[in-house]
């Protein structure tokens, strides 16, 4: 059976159209050297039939040789489609070995599951997204990342995304000043990655399919909990999608090329240093005065001033600084 349907090359389809003119025969002694490989090419695809008693090809409907190049095609499929069904049932022992298998230092009454090592928690967590490929969540505290690790998850989420998986990401503002961090927020942006950038402190958490989560479990991130629990992960989504709301969008092109404006956070509070009041902000901005005071709210915390008028007199002194 042939195992799809040719390209048939310009050269064959015109030989073929030749011997019809011919009256549709073609002794083999009238073949010429340089159509040997062309005629064979035709009488393998089925449109010359070799008459051996007769020492002549003849030429074949090609409508036949379709319809039959075609009902081999659909059997070839319907045996793919019944083989690709035994697959799983055929991987049952080891499915079922894997969803056994005792995980390293699992307290299996909590839905906890602690991993150390950083290898370790690669692999974990490699398996994880694999088991659970639709949606990843993550806030990624810190700021510059080694150049390697990088373009490794580059990678990692551009197969992310093209099976169709989708992910939003988090990171500190500090990233902004880091430029391999900014190009590598531009290039997976413009894959598809949602990432914002929260201005206040915050702890390493990584969701995937809102059905398992990954925190640290030392302080040195060289132990992490895998957290399986229903109640435990819902809660830990609330907590990401809290945190996604107050984290502010950026321009990652524009960043690249030094073209953005400053975050909006930063624009408040220059404005506050030069006196402006919340209400003259929010008109300035086309902002409501209630987002304008969870922007101050934001500048006091990462600030720590306990009044607004500490706040202006800090931003006044970054300012003049």
């Amino acid at each position: 059976m042939s195992d799809a349907v040719p390209d048939l090359p310009a050269a064959a389809r015109e030989l073929y159209r030749e011997i019809l003119k011919e009256g549709g025969r073609l002794r083999v002694s009238e073949v010429r050297p340089e159509d040997e490989p062309t005629v064979k090419q035709l009488a393998d695809l089925g449109l010359l039939f070799l008459h051996i008693a007769d020492g002549a090809y003849t030429v074949v409907n090609p409508r036949a040789v379709g319809e039959r190049i075609g009902a081999e095609l659909m059997a070839e499929g319907a045996r793919l489609i019944t083989q690709a069904a035994l697959v799983p049932k055929q991987l049952d022992d080891l499915t079922q070995a894997y969803d056994t298998a005792p995980r390293r230092h699992r307290d299996r009454s909590s839905g906890v599951q602690y991993v150390t090592g950083r290898e370790q928690i690669r692999h974990r967590v490699a398996q994880i997204l694999a088991d659970h490929p639709n949606e990843t969540l993550s806030m990624q505290p810190g700021a510059a990342r080694p150049a390697e690790h990088l373009a490794e998850a580059l990678d990692s989420d551009r197969r992310h995304l093209e099976k169709g998986g989708t992910m939003r990401v988090i990171y500190e503002a500090a990233v902004l000043s880091d430029t391999p961090t900014v190009a590598f927020a531009a290039a997976v942006t413009e894959l598809g990655v949602a990432i914002r950038v929260l201005p206040v402190p915050f702890t390493r958490l990584f969701i995937f399919g809102r059905a398992v989560a990954v925190i640290p479990a030392a302080p040195d991130n060289s132990s992490a909990a895998v957290i399986e629990d229903p109640a435990v992960v819902d809660f830990l989504v609330r907590d990401f999608e809290l945190h996604w709301q107050l984290a502010e969008g950026v321009n990652w092109a524009a960043l690249v090329t030094g073209t953005a404006e400053p975050a909006v956070h930063e624009r408040v509070g220059r404005m506050l240093a030069r006196g402006l009041t919340q209400r003259a902000i929010a008109s300035r901005l086309g902002l409501s005065e209630r987002t304008v005071a969870a922007h101050i709210a934001r500048l006091r915390e990462l600030h720590d001033a306990e009044t607004l008028f500490q706040l202006g007199w800090q931003m006044r002194g970054a300012r003049d600084a």
